[in-house]
């Protein structure tokens, strides 16, 4: 399932924190792109990721050659971001005037902010940042969508529905499912579908 953009490169940032599920999430991205046949690159970084530090996972995705597991500083085309200011701190060293962002609005606070050494900036000052930052961009509150599917961890897979509701990637819920079924129980397979779906819907 090869869009019109299907010649170029594109590189994906999907960014949380330790324990939402970031790396799954990439892999499953992953799992699907090549399965269409894509060649799919992936780097990732933890810091701290066991005590909820940042998570970062680079996607680059092409038709037809390996690239550098690392994207280049400027370099994203789509940012996945499972908290709100991972998603700024990815965009101030690999966005552009032309990255679209998809951030869940549920905010987790960092070690310094847990301290009291920092402040976690306002809600509204991090969405003018996103309109300031971005050519596009949807926020959702995607861990409360996975409370009400009974676990707010499904929130990675809400926003994996939400990206394949932008059409920035060729993905679909087909490609999803057939990539679900080959490792998760039916019970956990059939709520991850509804996951993926809640997150489809959230995007106008």
């Amino acid at each position: 399932m090869k869009n019109k953009n299907s010649g170029l490169t594109k590189n994906l940032i999907l960014t949380g924190v330790g324990g939402q599920g970031n790396v799954m999430a990439s892999r499953a991205l992953a799992g699907m792109l090549v399965d269409a046949g894509y060649v799919v690159t992936i780097g990732e970084t933890f810091g701290m990721s066991q005590r909820g530090g940042s998570v970062m996972s680079h996607l680059r995705i092409s038709p037809d050659a390996v690239k550098s597991p690392q994207i280049p500083k400027g370099g994203a085309d789509v940012i996945v971001a499972l908290e709100p200011l991972e998603a700024l701190r990815v965009l101030t060293v690999y966005g552009n005037p032309g990255v679209s962002l998809i951030s869940n609005a549920r905010s987790i606070d960092p070690m310094g902010v847990i301290t009291g050494e920092r402040d976690y900036p306002s809600e509204e000052t991090i969405h003018e940042a996103f309109a300031r930052l971005t050519a596009r961009c949807w926020i959702f509150d995607a861990t409360a969508i996975g409370l009400v599917l009974g676990n707010p961890v499904l929130s990675n897979i809400v926003m994996i529905g939400a990206l394949a509701g932008t059409g920035l990637l060729p993905i679909d819920r087909r490609m999803f499912a057939k990539e679900i079924r080959k490792t998760l129980s039916p019970e956990k397979y059939a709520l991850n579908l509804k996951a993926f779906d809640a997150g489809c819907s959230m995007i106008k």
